[in-house]
């Protein structure tokens, strides 16, 4: 079903660049046929319309990488993501090939194609779509979870441990097998019976990670097993690095600007200090001083550090808006400068909150092998929470701290934008 879904999208999207090829060059040339265009003498639309197909399928395969770690489904911002290559590879075409090019056939036949592709997404979004599953596992939290996953269908849960019969696996269901469970002989007969048949076989960490964006901490047994894919990916952090200090340069026009208007703002509202300055707890644990526009009353933290809640009586009138649009934390684009931060990572907590939650659950010094993040997997998908939170949020960490990738990191960006515009999840 995964595989039908992701060639449905693909098919359609190219069914609907040609579409709107078409509809480009009977607009502007007054044909559909792009090869009997008029162009001038010595010219042709072709290579034009070669680098349009190129960029299609450059963007497909790119934006695809971001499905690997999820569950497919037809993405809005894919579609918009697969666009802005198409207009990529044309305009370095354009600019070092020297082909001839049309501003009305590049304007038109992008416009329809996005069209195109987000009504074709919005009716596939309407149609029920999940893995259907069958899973060996005596873990019946990371089971219950699983069902409460959109795309996830799980159609029964059977005891590693069973000695009887097992029924046979439905079409296109898929086995998923909990490698920390020990099988009985009955068990693992019928495990490498489904394996020889074709049936598709999977480990419970990997479909659970897949399906809920979660890392299934009751699967750490030493913690190696997490540091050890941390350390695989290590060749991403000198991109990723560079990354954060273009994009950082790239927004410090606006940056500044939006600064100095909250600096008056806060400075009228709330008076000194201006800026909000705390220990936080970086990569590998080391300390740093993070910095924001201070959004709560001077003695918020009289009576000791405690999280934000809810319409939180210690913050001041122009802090809600500063938090509400995130504008509170601009100043930490100097802390990514500085090294102390990425702009995606695990949120850096206080010291004492985490020598607390160090000593209460297991593993949450793993969040600190990454660089933390002015925006995280936690925040996009579960908000700031409380205390109460951690232990889940700690679970989106983990994860992102194992699956650290420039598609994931688009992704996170992506929804955080779409956060901020939205105004959700401040507190």
């Amino acid at each position: 079903m995964r595989r039908r879904l992701l060639l449905r999208v693909a098919a359609s999207d190219l069914a609907g660049l040609v579409a709107a090829l078409a509809v480009g060059s009977a607009w502007t040339f007054g044909t559909p046929a792009l090869w009997n265009a008029d162009v001038p003498p010595g010219q042709s639309a072709m290579p034009l319309t070669g680098l349009l197909v190129g960029g299609f399928f450059l963007g497909t395969f790119l934006t695809g990488r971001a499905w690997i770690k999820g569950p497919p489904r037809p993405a809005y911002g894919r579609a918009l993501s697969i666009a802005g290559f198409m207009l990529g590879v044309t305009s370095l075409g354009i600019v070092f090939a020297r082909v001839y090019w049309s501003r009305s056939l590049l304007v038109i036949t992008t416009v329809v194609w996005i069209v195109l592709a987000l009504a074709m997404r919005a009716l596939y979004r309407q149609q029920a779509w999940a893995d259907s599953l069958v899973v060996v596992t005596d873990e019946s939290a990371l089971v219950s979870r699983l069902q409460e996953a959109p795309h996830a269908a799980v159609l029964a849960r059977v005891s590693p441990k069973t000695v009887d019969a097992v029924d046979e696996i439905p079409q296109d269901a898929t086995l998923v097998v909990d490698l920390r469970a020990v099988l009985s002989d009955r068990m693992a007969q019928f495990v490498s019976s489904c394996n020889l048949a074709g049936v598709p076989v999977r480990t419970l960490g990997d479909v659970y990670e897949e399906h809920t964006g979660r890392f299934p901490i009751v699967h750490l047994a030493e913690g190696w097993e997490l540091s050890v894919p941390v350390q695989r990916a290590a060749g991403y952090e000198p991109l990723k690095r560079l990354l954060d200090v273009v994009a950082v340069v790239v927004m410090a026009p606006i940056a500044i600007v939006l600064s100095a208007v909250a600096w008056v703002l806060v400075r009228v509202d709330a008076g000194q200090p201006v800026l909000f300055r705390q220990r936080r707890v970086g990569r590998n644990g080391e300390p740093f001083i993070v910095y924001k526009f201070r959004t709560m009353q001077i003695d918020a933290e009289a009576e000791g550090p405690r999280f934000a809640v809810e319409r939180d009586d210690r913050v001041t009138r122009i802090g809600r808006f500063l938090r509400k649009s995130r504008i509170d934390e601009l100043p930490q684009l100097w802390n990514i400068l500085r090294g102390d931060l990425s702009l995606v990572g695990p949120r850096p907590e206080q010291e004492a909150f985490v020598a607390a939650f160090a000593e209460k659950i297991p593993f949450y010094m793993h969040r600190h092998l990454v660089r933390p993040g002015l925006t995280g997997w936690s925040q996009v998908n579960y908000g700031y929470g409380g205390a109460e939170d951690t232990e889940d949020k700690l679970a989106y960490d983990l994860y992102y701290a194992k699956h650290m990738s420039i598609w994931l990191d688009a992704q996170i960006i992506g929804k955080t934008i779409w956060t901020v515009v939205s105004g959700s999840g401040a507190r």
